[in-house]
């Protein structure tokens, strides 16, 4: 299926897609965000030790894409499309208005928000990882950019979405920063997102679930070792994310 790692278009676009430390320099270098990087979480040296943090998210993302919507929906129970929906409702969602879905992977917040303006084509998807937007059957407009460095124009969004996947970004401050630049003035983002709970107890079983029975069963029916690092490293990224 399409976004398969040996995709051709997936090659080609790993060969030309701009380099993210670029991105941030220059937006350091305009002096729209502080000079030191706001990650999400400290560092998970299991994963990708002395390899750039964001290139190994972009690699595991693409490489997992043809089996992403059956793991969402394993992990929350099947209730992730109508919670999503919902939420964007929530946050004053409506036809006529345009939405930039940011780490849009596979679509799943995009199609949610295209069943709330009832038109595809005023959503936007975003991804830094090709293999994602190649697996997604949205018919609205996807662009390949990490959200750092957002080639769109200066308030063009009446509304932005960041579904599960604040988690994943290498710097906060500019990828607020961004947010804030193309949004419209009373514009809103919307955030979903997972907290591992602080009742240690909570903590323990929702480790357990996620980050070893999950993967487990995840690997049985994908037959994808990288699949289960996946979601091992969903849950790792929940655990230290900050609150």
């Amino acid at each position: 299926p399409p976004g398969r790692a040996d995709d051709p278009r997936l090659e080609q676009s790993l060969r030309q897609r701009p380099r993210h430390a670029d991105c941030t320099k220059v937006a350091q270098g305009a002096g729209e965000v502080d000079a030191l990087k706001v990650a999400p979480h400290p560092p998970l040296q299991d994963y990708y030790g002395t390899e750039p943090r964001e290139e190994y998210v972009r690699t595991i993302f693409d490489e997992t894409a043809p089996w992403y919507d059956w793991t969402t929906r394993f992990l929350s129970f099947g209730s992730g499309d109508w919670y999503r929906r919902k939420a964007l409702e929530r946050a004053g969602l409506a036809p006529g208005m345009k939405l930039l879905d940011l780490a849009s992977g596979t679509g799943v917040v995009a199609r949610a928000a295209a069943q709330v303006t009832k038109d595809p084509r005023a959503i936007v998807g975003m991804d830094a990882s090709i293999g994602m937007l190649l697996s997604g059957t949205t018919k609205n407009a996807k662009v390949q950019s990490p959200a750092e460095c957002l080639a769109l124009r200066d308030a063009s969004f009446d509304r932005i979405s960041i579904g599960f996947a604040l988690r994943h970004f290498a710097d906060l401050s500019v990828v607020f920063s961004e947010c804030r630049r193309v949004l419209r003035p009373g514009g809103k983002i919307l955030i979903l997102e997972i907290t591992a709970p602080e009742s240690r107890m909570a903590r323990a079983l929702l480790g357990v679930y996620m980050g070893r029975l999950a993967p487990t069963i995840i690997r049985l029916k994908t037959g994808s070792d990288r699949a289960a690092e996946l979601c091992r490293y969903y849950w790792e990224t929940t655990r230290d994310c900050v609150r």
